[in-house]
């Protein structure tokens, strides 16, 4: 066990070291110049085509080769959404300090070129199995580079990592929430769990967009709420927060240790890794789902894209930022979930651990049946369509594995996987950059 931890822990520090963190920015600013920086000056454009048109966007689901594009949207959300949204944002401020949140968001603007590049390059590489659309990065990487031992890669990363980060450490995140929440037994709730994610995944994509779509509006909606409320009682501080965080993104002395440097790159290293933890970006899963969407624009599936990381990062991991922060609640030295729940608490007491308790099974939940899907289609490249209903089988056994055991290891090997997962995607969208136009952007 030593071995594996001392193994994983250094190709962790290669694939999470600073030329990984580099290479995900740096693919973000490469497409942000190549589209003149369309999140931001494109934002009238997106924000039409995807909130102000969502409503037209769900009832576009007639044909039966795909979804619509706001289902694709809301299980790619559902599948960002999780624990990192809680968990990655305490842990990004406990480790990286305030400063740590200026660099989420730099990788959360930066992210947004990025998903929209994946997304634009899924849907045009995109084939049609049994009737229905499938794509992602295996297929942009092997239709459109010619390079399948890659694209193999990619989904077999794709495929473990689902098991890992979509499935045992989220389903262990649940049975912990109703533990320490309402007592619930873990080897219970395992059992139900598992249950439930059968019912679901074996019901195919129109299933698990059919619960996300109704899903992922409450949790965010719930969630936006409770965080207001915390807001609202500390909206004094708020400013003061805001101007902290700009000046420790770029403060040498922000971090303890007094070495040259050493506080932005703290707060730099974590607040990026943390950032791409939560929203996904660069990592070639959003890819796969939004591939699934009935549409005939490439280009405005992408702009989901960016409406997905733009809730995911600048609204939801920012609300949890300022919770921590206006309470004063990072200066406990506690980390992650505690983090988290002591922001809460100091303003709704017992009924902020009840509200984070179930924040984390809805948020963890989602993004377990939505990891089943980037799962099953990396699986299902790899075997060539065979053994669906097997894998399915199998992920919602490993849900009861997940709730039921202590899983620190697979935290960290799943980070390493998720990180592998992203090299593949990375030098694929780069390799076929040219296929992603700003002249096409306004095309129908």
């Amino acid at each position: 066990m030593e071995m594996i931890e001392s193994v994983n822990a250094c190709i962790n520090n290669i694939v999470w070291g600073p030329f990984m963190l580099l290479f995900l920015v740096g693919t973000g600013i490469f497409f942000s110049v190549k589209l003149r920086f369309f999140q931001l000056t494109g934002l009238k454009i997106w924000w039409r085509k995807t909130a102000l048109s969502f409503m037209d966007s769900k009832t576009k689901n007639g044909k039966k080769s795909g979804i619509s594009p706001f289902r694709a949207m809301a299980t790619a959300l559902a599948g960002s959404i999780g624990t990192g949204n809680i968990v990655g944002v305490a842990n990004a401020i406990a480790l990286g300090g305030a400063g740590a949140v200026f660099w989420m968001w730099t990788a959360a603007f930066f992210g947004m070129a990025t998903v929209f590049a994946e997304n634009v390059l899924g849907v045009k590489y995109r084939v049609k199995r049994n009737g229905k659309y499938v794509g992602g990065p295996m297929y942009y990487i092997e239709k459109g580079l010619g390079c399948k031992p890659l694209a193999v890669v990619f989904a077999f990363f794709c495929t473990l990592a689902a098991f890992g980060m979509g499935n045992i450490t989220q389903s262990n995140s649940v049975a912990g929430a109703l533990k320490n929440g309402f007592g619930i037994d873990s080897g219970i709730c395992g059992i139900i769990l598992s249950v439930i994610t059968a019912l679901i995944i074996f019901g195919g994509i129109e299933r698990i967009s059919s619960l996300t779509e109704k899903l992922v509006p409450v949790m965010a909606v719930v969630y936006t709420l409770a965080a207001a409320a915390v807001l609202a009682v500390n909206f004094t501080e708020i400013p003061s927060v805001l101007v902290r965080i700009v000046k420790e993104a770029f403060d040498i002395r922000a971090a303890a240790g007094g070495l040259t440097g050493y506080g932005i790159s703290k707060a730099l290293k974590y607040g990026i890794s943390r950032g791409v933890f939560s929203n996904e970006a660069g990592l070639g899963s959003s890819p796969i789902v939004h591939s699934a969407a009935e549409t005939d624009n490439a280009y405005e599936q992408g702009m989901w894209g960016i409406f997905q990381v733009f809730i995911d990062t600048i609204v939801l991991c920012t609300l949890m930022a300022l919770c921590i922060l206006t309470t004063g609640s990072d200066s406990s030295g506690l980390d992650g979930i505690e983090l988290s729940a002591l922001s809460f608490s100091r303003v709704l007491g017992n009924a902020g651990n009840i509200f984070l308790s179930l924040s984390i099974v809805l948020f963890a939940f989602a993004t377990l049946v939505s990891w089943s899907y980037y799962g099953e289609k990396s699986f299902e490249y790899l075997t060539k369509g065979k053994y669906i209903k097997l894998y399915r089988i199998i992920y919602s056994c490993a849900v009861y594995l997940g709730c039921i055991t202590s899983i620190s290891l697979v935290w960290e090997i799943s980070d390493t996987l998720n990180g592998l997962m992203a090299v593949p995607n990375l030098i694929a969208i780069i390799l076929l950059s040219n296929e992603v136009k700003y002249s096409e952007i306004y095309n129908r």
